[in-house]
């Protein structure tokens, strides 16, 4: 009996553990054109930026302003990432030439001059429990 209480213990302490520093975020994607597929929103490390993220989330288009909430990040420094998926393919469609054909937007409203920004321009400390973030599509 005692060997399974000490490894359920263990496992709870590193879930708690585990929830209490992650953080909620909500992603407020302005700029949305209404009733067109959805707002696919990815919350990336610097060593998966604009790759597989870990965190990600999506909603319906909504006109104007789409939120989508992202739980269970842990703190850090991350940087958000938002596309209208029109076509709802979940992936960022682009032209015959690489450019992105669906509106697309960072944390920090970043740019790039000709291609994306780098993760440091777009990049945000997670520090609270909760925390709002605002993209513009672009």
């Amino acid at each position: 009996m005692h060997s399974l209480i000490k490894p359920s213990l263990l496992i709870s302490t590193f879930l708690l553990a585990a929830t209490v520093s992650a953080a909620t975020i909500e992603v407020k994607v302005s700029s949305v054109v209404g009733g067109r597929g959805k707002v696919n929103v990815a919350v990336c490390d610097k060593e998966r930026f604009l790759k597989d993220c870990l965190y990600s989330g999506s909603a319906p288009a909504q006109a104007g302003e789409t939120v989508v909430t992202i739980q269970n990040v842990p703190k850090g420094t991350w940087a958000v990432l938002a596309y209208q998926d029109e076509n709802q393919n979940d992936k960022l469609d682009r032209n015959l030439i690489g450019i992105p054909s669906e509106n697309y937007g960072f944390s920090r409203d970043a740019r790039g001059k000709f291609g994306p920004p780098d993760f440091s321009d777009a990049a945000i400390d997670v520090r609270d429990d909760a925390m709002a973030v605002t993209i513009k599509l672009r």
